[in-house]
């Protein structure tokens, strides 16, 4: 996908319209309400910065029926003020009444804040978007703005209301998040500048042989280095002996039947997966080298990758033109197993290209202070991982159809 495939802010006049902007707050909070890190709230700010002559009003959620973070969008208005530097008024209605007065009310330069959209239980059903169209909520809505602009990119792999309901009836775009998400992640799963490494990790086996299969069958990837979990699986699929304890983790994670499919993925692809040639084993905390060689039945947990593998990994990674990382190499909680995860991460600056696909790793980066070293760092996680495995995100396919829509619309 390039920038063509959807219209952007770039593509609207939005002097004086107003914008219904779906954004990403979704942040983590503690019991007493407050959020312990506001990173998705400031990476709007770039869009929010370029709508500044339009009045927008921000759709967004909050956790989960059912979460004890489910609560209201105003700590997010608030934090949103004082980093965009003016007044983001939190309006406690989502398409009621109140809500539609404040938006007619508005003028060039606000930003109102609706009620989490969570809150209205039709939000979360999957249904298509002729179907998300037609709820009260669209209707409701519609008529009071002018532009759709989809920002959300962490939750495009959903087919929910506020998604995916409003392009079929407003001119729709991406806001400066989405548009950076997609241009950026295309550039990686197409390969970008060669060679072009993927490093998977982490625990969730299936979602890193998803994308595995995905870049080697179409050529994203030259090679994809293997660790964490899903090296562990690779390495028992391969016919080592990981050790009881380590085979009781995949099990007990449901991901036994993955060894078989990482069996097929080693014999299709071959030399282009690359194994860990020894791990790091967990001895009371204490990190104990071990070469694969000698693992055994008796052999203590795998909780990181071995000191030969690092020097391996980390030498044909920072010889990369372009590098995608996707979870910790191992357990990365706890200081004796983050030398493989860190040494990953510092290798990977190294590149022309750099992207970190979030989760538990963007933590790591974070925690040693790169971010500004990578050229993309994902606020998606599901998301990133399905549009990595090749998987098309309901949200952007409705960007995309809407694009065609306004285009044939300007041809009348």
């Amino acid at each position: 996908m390039t920038a063509r495939n959807f219209l952007t802010i770039d593509d609207f006049d939005i002097r004086g319209k107003t914008i219904l902007l779906r954004v990403d707050m979704n942040s983590p909070m503690d019991t007493q309400g407050h959020i312990l890190d506001d990173m998705r709230i400031r990476s709007h700010i770039a869009t929010l910065k370029d709508l500044e002559s339009a009045k927008v009003v921000l759709l967004a959620h909050q956790s989960r029926p059912g979460k004890k973070d489910f609560t209201t969008m105003k700590p997010h208005a608030h934090l949103l003020s004082k980093y965009l530097g003016r007044q983001v008024t939190y309006v406690d209605d989502i398409f009621g009444t109140f809500a539609k007065t404040q938006i007619a009310s508005m003028e060039d330069g606000d930003v109102i804040m609706l009620e989490n959209v969570r809150f209205y239980s039709e939000e979360s059903l999957e249904r298509t978007t002729t179907e998300q169209a037609n709820t009260y909520m669209v209707k409701k809505l519609s008529p009071f703005v002018d532009i759709f602009l989809n920002d959300a990119f962490a939750v495009a792999h959903r087919s929910h209301l506020s998604v995916v309901g409003f392009t079929e009836v407003l001119p729709s775009g991406a806001g400066r998040v989405m548009e950076k998400e997609l241009i950026s992640l295309e550039r990686g799963i197409k390969g970008g500048e060669r060679p072009s490494i993927f490093v998977l990790g982490g625990a969730k086996v299936d979602d890193s042989l998803r994308v595995t299969e995905n870049v080697l069958t179409n050529g994203g990837a030259d090679r994809v280095l293997l660790t964490g979990v899903v090296a562990n699986v690779a390495l028992a699929a391969s016919g080592v002996n990981i050790g009881k304890a380590n085979m009781d983790f995949i099990k007990s994670q449901g991901y036994e039947d993955q060894i078989e499919r990482a069996r097929g993925l080693l014999a299709k692809f071959k030399d282009r997966i690359g194994l860990p040639k020894d791990v790091a084993l967990n001895d009371d905390r204490k990190r104990v080298e071990a070469p694969i060689s000698e693992l055994n039945s008796d052999s203590l947990p795998i909780n990181d990758i071995g000191l030969e593998t690092i020097v391996d990994f980390t030498n044909e990674i920072q010889n990369a033109k372009t590098v995608v990382l996707n979870g910790p190499a191992g357990v990365s909680e706890i200081d004796a197993f983050a030398l493989g995860t860190h040494e990953i991460i510092k290798a990977a600056i190294k590149s022309d290209f750099s992207i970190i696909g979030g989760g538990h790793i963007s933590v790591e980066v974070a925690h040693l202070g790169l971010e500004h070293r990578f050229s993309h760092i994902s606020t998606g996680g599901g998301a990133c991982i399905d549009y990595l495995a090749g998987e098309k995100l309901p949200g952007v396919e409705a960007l995309k159809a809407a694009r065609i829509k306004y285009q044939e619309a300007k041809k009348l």
